[in-house]
C-alpha cells in the first residue's frame, strides 16, 4: 500500500481511500468502484473495534471537559468530521460525552467527499431543527490540521486550532483565530466565548 504524498489529516475518509488506492496503483474507477464496499467494511470494522480504539487511540486530554463546559455554558455543539458517519459515531461513543453533542445536527465524511461542503450540510441541518440560520461569525471551528481552518474559512466560520499533531508555527501559519497549545475547558471556553461575542 502506497499513501499519497499530500498530508491526508483533515480530509474526508473517501478521500483518503480513494487517493491512497490510486497511489497503490488501483485504477481511478476500480478505486470508486469499491468505495461502497468500504463504507460497509469500515462500519463493521469500527463497530468490533470500539473497546481496541478506546484504549490505543484515547481522545486528546480536555476533549470531554472542554465539550461538558461548553454544553454547561449552552453552546449548542455539534461535529464537522470527514469520518463516515459510523466511524464518528464510535469515536464520539469513546468519550462518553452523551447529550453534550447534538448529531444530529452534524456533518460527516459520508454527507460530501469534499470537506469543504460539509459546513453547509451543518447550516441545513441546523436551520432544519431550530428555524433559524447558523450566524457564520458567530460559529467556530475547533480542529487540529490546517484544513480544518481552510474549511471553517471557506464556510465564514471561526477557527481555533490545538497544536496536537501540528507545531503551533504550522497551525499559526494559516491563520486561525487562535492556537492553542492544549485543550484546558476554561481556556477553551473563554476562547470560544470571546471569538463569538466579536461575531
Amino acid at each position: 500500500m502506497v499513501f499519497p504524498k499530500t498530508k491526508v489529516h483533515g480530509y474526508t475518509d473517501e478521500s483518503i481511500v480513494v487517493d491512497t488506492a490510486v497511489a497503490s496503483g488501483i485504477a481511478p474507477a476500480d478505486a470508486e468502484a469499491g468505495l461502497a464496499r468500504f463504507s460497509t467494511v469500515l462500519a463493521a470494522v469500527m463497530q468490533a473495534g470500539r473497546d481496541e480504539l478506546a484504549r490505543v487511540q484515547p481522545a486528546y486530554p480536555g476533549v470531554a471537559e472542554s465539550i461538558a463546559e461548553l454544553h454547561r455554558r449552552g453552546f449548542v455543539q455539534t461535529v464537522l468530521t470527514g469520518n463516515l458517519r459510523a466511524a464518528a459515531e464510535v469515536k464520539v461513543a469513546s468519550l462518553n460525552v452523551r447529550d453534550e453533542l447534538d448529531l444530529q445536527i452534524g456533518a460527516y465524511g459520508s454527507d460530501h467527499r469534499d470537506r469543504f461542503q460539509l459546513a453547509a450540510v451543518v447550516a441545513r441541518r441546523y436551520r432544519d431543527k431550530f428555524g433559524v440560520e447558523l450566524a457564520p461569525e458567530r460559529t467556530v471551528v475547533v480542529g487540529d490540521a490546517p484544513n480544518d481552518i481552510a474549511c471553517a474559512r471557506y464556510a465564514g466560520f471561526r477557527v481555533v486550532v490545538v497544536a496536537h499533531r501540528e507545531s503551533r508555527e504550522e497551525l499559526a501559519s494559516h491563520d486561525p483565530d487562535a492556537v492553542l497549545d492544549h485543550l484546558d475547558p476554561e481556556l477553551v471556553v473563554a476562547t470560544i466565548t470571546s471569538l463569538v461575542r466579536e461575531g
